[in-house]
C-alpha cells in the first residue's frame, strides 16, 4: 500500500500506541457503567425479537479508532517521491588482444596461462556492461574472434572457445596489435583502448610491434600491455609416448618492447606472474578506464495527507450519524 511513499514526519507513528489504550479504557468504562441484576418475569417465556443493533452498539469506538489511525497517517505527511535523471556517458571501446601461442599452455598459472587469462578477462568483461568490447587472438598470425559488441554474452562464449592450435604457432605481437587497431580505427568512442596479453617476444609476422604502436597512436588508441609468466623457468606440458611429461622452459617476455608499446600510446605496461597479479592488473585497468558520467538528479514530491484526513473525517461523521440515528435508543 505504501510502496513508493515516504513520510515527512514518521515520528508521529508513535501515536498508534494510543489506540490500544483507548480501547482498554473503553472496555473498563463499559464494565463500570453496566451492572448485572436478575429479576423474575414472565417475559422470559416470550420469543425474543432478533435484532443486530445491540451487537453493533460498540461500533462507535471502532470508528473512532479508525479515524484516529487515519489522522495519525495524515499528520505523518505521506508523500509520493518521483525521481529521474539525465545522464551523459562517454563511451569506451575496448579490444582484448590475446596471445594463444603454444607457450600459453605453460602451467605457472592455474590451470595454465591461457585459461587463467580467459577466466580473468571474462570477469573484466562482466564488470563493464556499458562498454563495447571486442576480441582479437594471435599466434603466428592474427584474426578477429569477435568484433566490438555490447552483447557480452556472445563475446564471452566466443572467448571461451579460443584454444591453442586455432592458427599457426608463433608470436606475432605486431600483427595482433595491428588487427586490434584496425578494429578500433573507425570507432567514434571518446576513449579507445587495447589490452595486449602475451607471454613471449615477437618472432614472426610482417608488422613490427613498434610500428603497430605508432599506428595506434595516430588513431588515438591507448594500449595496455601485459607480460604473462613467472620470472625464470616455468613448467610446460609435453606429450610423449609415456603420456604428458613436464619440462622446465625459460620464460621469454620481451618487457622492453611491451613497455615501449605502452609508452608510445600513452598506456601502461604490467607484468603478471600468477593468477592474482593478473587479476589485480585487470582491476587497475578497470579503474583507469572508467566511463565519465554526468548525472543530474531531479526529485518531485506530492503530498498525500489529504485523502487520509478526509478518511478520518468520514469515520467521525459516520460515527456521529449512527450514534444519533440508528443506535439512538437501541438498548431501551
Amino acid at each position: 500500500m505504501f510502496k513508493g511513499i515516504e513520510f515527512a514526519h514518521p515520528g508521529f507513528f508513535w501515536l498508534f500506541v494510543l489506540i490500544p489504550v483507548i480501547a482498554g479504557w473503553y472496555i473498563w468504562r463499559e464494565r463500570k457503567l453496566y451492572g448485572y441484576l436478575s429479576l423474575s418475569a414472565v417475559k422470559g417465556f416470550a420469543v425474543p425479537k432478533k435484532s443486530l443493533l445491540p451487537v453493533f452498539r460498540h461500533s462507535g469506538i471502532v470508528l473512532r479508532c479508525l479515524a484516529l489511525s487515519a489522522l495519525i497517517v495524515a499528520i505523518a505527511r505521506p508523500q509520493s517521491s518521483l525521481s529521474w535523471q539525465n545522464s551523459t556517458t562517454e563511451g569506451i571501446d575496448i579490444v582484448i588482444a590475446s596471445d594463444i601461442s603454444g607457450s600459453m599452455l605453460a602451467e605457472d598459472f592455474t590451470p595454465n596461462r591461457m585459461e587463467a587469462g580467459k577466466n580473468i578477462a571474462i570477469d573484466f568483461i562482466k564488470n563493464r556492461p556499458n562498454d563495447r568490447i571486442g576480441l582479437v587472438i594471435f599466434s603466428g598470425e592474427s584474426f578477429t574472434q569477435c568484433p566490438l559488441t555490447i552483447d557480452h554474452d556472445v563475446l564471452i562464449n566466443l572467448f571461451k572457445d579460443i584454444k591453442n592450435g586455432m592458427i599457426d604457432d608463433g608470436t606475432a605481437i605486431g600483427m595482433g596489435l595491428a588487427t586490434a587497431v584496425n578494429r578500433l580505427k573507425e570507432s567514434d568512442a571518446k576513449s579507445k583502448v587495447i589490452i595486449l596479453l602475451t607471454d613471449g617476444s615477437n618472432n614472426t609476422g610482417s608488422i613490427p610491434p613498434i610500428t603497430a604502436a605508432e599506428i595506434a597512436k595516430q588513431f588515438g588508441i591507448r594500449v595496455y600491455t601485459v607480460g604473462l609468466g613467472t620470472r625464470g623457468m616455468a613448467p610446460y606440458p609435453v606429450q610423449t609416448p609415456m603420456g604428458i611429461q613436464y619440462q622446465r622452459v625459460p620464460v621469454d617476455v620481451d618487457e622492453g618492447t611491451l613497455t615501449k608499446i605502452a609508452e608510445t600510446t600513452g598506456g601502461k605496461y604490467f607484468r603478471a606472474t600468477n593468477n592474482q597479479t593478473l587479476k589485480n592488473i585487470y582491476e587497475q585497468i578497470d579503474k583507469l578506464e572508467k566511463a565519465k558520467i554526468d548525472v543530474t538528479q531531479y526529485h518531485k514530491k506530492t503530498e498525500l495527507f489529504f485523502p487520509f484526513a478526509l478518511i478520518a473525517l468520514g469515520f467521525l461523521l459516520l460515527e456521529f450519524v449512527l450514534k444519533n440515528t440508528v443506535f439512538k435508543g437501541a438498548l431501551t
